[in-house]
Formats: C-alpha cells, sequence, structure tokens
C-alpha cells in the first residue's frame, strides 16, 4: 500500500493502529493526555461522557486505544487529525516512528535518503581514520627525526621526553635511543 501526501488521515490511522497497539508502545500516561486534549483543547473532539468511556480504568489500555482509534475513525477525518497532533504532542518520539510518517518522508525527500548519504561518508569507521592517522603521524616523525640537522635531534629529544601521554613509554623509550645513537654518531 503506497501512501502519498494527499493519503487520508482516517486510512493513516487505520495503517498505524497495528503499530499504536502493539507491543505496548503507548502507556497508560501517554494516552491519558491524549484523551485529555481531544477533550478540553479546541477543537472539542471527545465529550465528557465520551473521554470518561476511553479513560476507564477498569478496562485494558488495548481495549480502550483501539476502541478510541475506532471511535476516531467513525467520527471523520478532522478527529484522525486531530488524534495526530494530540499523538505529536504527547509522544513525539512514537510520533515520528509511525509507519505512514515513514512512508511519507521517504515519498516526500528528493530522493535523498540522509541515512544512507551520512553511511556513505563515514562508511570506513573509526579504525580506518585512526590507521591513516597513526600512518601520518609515524611518518612525520620519521621525517623529522631522520633530518641530520643537529638541531632537530635536540628539538624532538625535548618533544619526545615530554610525550609519555601522547606515546606509549616503551615506545618512547626505543624512539630516545635512536636518537642518542643518531646523535653518537
Amino acid at each position: 500500500m503506497l501512501y502519498r501526501s494527499h493519503q487520508s488521515y482516517c486510512h493513516r490511522l487505520q495503517h498505524d493502529m497495528y503499530f499504536l497497539i502493539s507491543n505496548s508502545r503507548l502507556n497508560e500516561q501517554v494516552v491519558d493526555k491524549i484523551i485529555l486534549q481531544l477533550n478540553r483543547v479546541y477543537p472539542q473532539i471527545l465529550t465528557n461522557t465520551e473521554a470518561e468511556k476511553f479513560r476507564n480504568p477498569k478496562a485494558s489500555l488495548h481495549t480502550r486505544l483501539s476502541d478510541l482509534i475506532k471511535h476516531l475513525q467513525k467520527n471523520g477525518e478532522r478527529h484522525c487529525q486531530e488524534f495526530y497532533r494530540a499523538l505529536q504532542i504527547n509522544a513525539e518520539q512514537l510520533y515520528n516512528d509511525l509507519p505512514s510518517r515513514k512512508i511519507l518522508k521517504t515519498t516526500d525527500s528528493a530522493d535523498i535518503d540522509t541515512d544512507k548519504e551520512k553511511c556513505m561518508l563515514n562508511d570506513r569507521g573509526p579504525v580506518f581514520f585512526l590507521a591513516c592517522f597513526s600512518a601520518a603521524a609515524g611518518f612525520a616523525l620519521f621525517w623529522y627525526c631522520c633530518n641530520s640537522d643537529a638541531k632537530v635531534i635536540g628539538r624532538s629529544r625535548r618533544i619526545l621526553g615530554f610525550s609519555p601521554i601522547i606515546i606509549g613509554r616503551h615506545v618512547r623509550n626505543i624512539c630516545m635511543l635512536y636518537l642518542e645513537d643518531i646523535s653518537r654518531n
């Protein structure tokens, strides 16, 4: 079933009903907030007796929610639209995860999938970055240390002497021994 931006709210609610009811996605408090909003906020969608019926703690949450959705679908497009508005206000993350919202987002976008674009930019991961950075830093350090200028060796000895945090102690000791051998020759 393909959804477009002109798809009615009642049809979308019919499709989303199974998602909303399954696995207790909506808890008692959120359902009560939605019912109260549909009852108290203009335009008033639910009368006081309807709101009391759907907030009855004796009935299970699953039953109350499915009865509420069926009631809204019977009363028309505006009622379903206000339900979606109340859901967005009271449970925005769940509203964004609705199947009809995901379908609308993918059909409304201009063939650009931002999640796929993010993966394309970061497809090699942090290990690749660290490997490249380590290779570049190692090459720069090797180039700097292999220079025959005596001033450079003295500077690199000072830098390596104060850098136990940047590189490991064993690596620093090996580099210091190498620099001492070079300065003796």
